[in-house]
């Protein structure tokens, strides 16, 4: 399937394991991937970004990651959900600290199912993908076909992630970057409105 990708998609993959390791994360995961989209420029996804006003907000974007982070990769959403039960993420975070200090909780994954698959060989040996990135990357490729491209570019990756729920699709979505909004400006007429 890589073969299938653009330059700009292989970039934004290679740039996913760079954040992972920048941030001493045990696995690749979508929120690297965001991380990574967000440091292009001159690609598709970057034009889609730039059009829906998310590139003057990429501190906004990575702030809200690294809290998701620190929450143990909890989204809000399940924070919230949580909190209905009567159950204080923020409170168990802070205990957390307390005892064993800031960003015990964060989310890197336990190396369990190191790669052996075809992803493995795209990044040299680095860092293993999470499960959810390698999902991530085949829905990518579900994005270009029905798009009937032959290819699998950076936008098919964006797309892919506004798409699947999560932490990424959640700190997208706060900052006005939807599937459907994202779909309207690569395919849809170039007008695009938040939401």
């Amino acid at each position: 399937m890589f073969e299938r990708f653009t330059k700009d998609a292989r970039a934004v993959v290679l740039g996913a394991v760079d954040h992972a390791e920048r941030l001493h994360a045990e696995t690749v995961e979508e929120q690297h991937v965001l991380l990574a989209l967000l440091d292009r420029e001159a690609s598709r996804a970057s034009f889609a970004l730039m059009s829906l006003g998310l590139a003057e907000r990429k501190e906004s974007v990575e702030q809200a990651l690294a809290d998701a982070r620190r929450r143990g990769g909890l989204s809000r959403a399940d924070a919230d959900a949580l909190s209905g039960l009567g159950i204080d993420v923020s409170e168990i975070v802070s205990r957390v600290e307390e005892a064993h200090g800031e960003g015990a909780l964060r989310s890197g994954g336990t190396g369990a199912g190191r790669g052996r698959g075809w992803w493995s060989g795209l990044v040299g040996g680095h860092r293993p993908f999470a499960q959810g990135a390698k999902d991530l990357l085949t829905e990518s490729l579900r994005m270009a076909l029905a798009q009937r491209d032959r290819y699998i570019g950076d936008e098919h990756l964006l797309l892919a992630l506004a798409a699947r729920p999560g932490v990424p699709a959640e700190v997208l979505a706060d900052h006005g970057v939807t599937y459907a909004s994202l779909r309207r400006v690569l395919y849809g007429g170039g007008e695009a409105k938040a939401g």
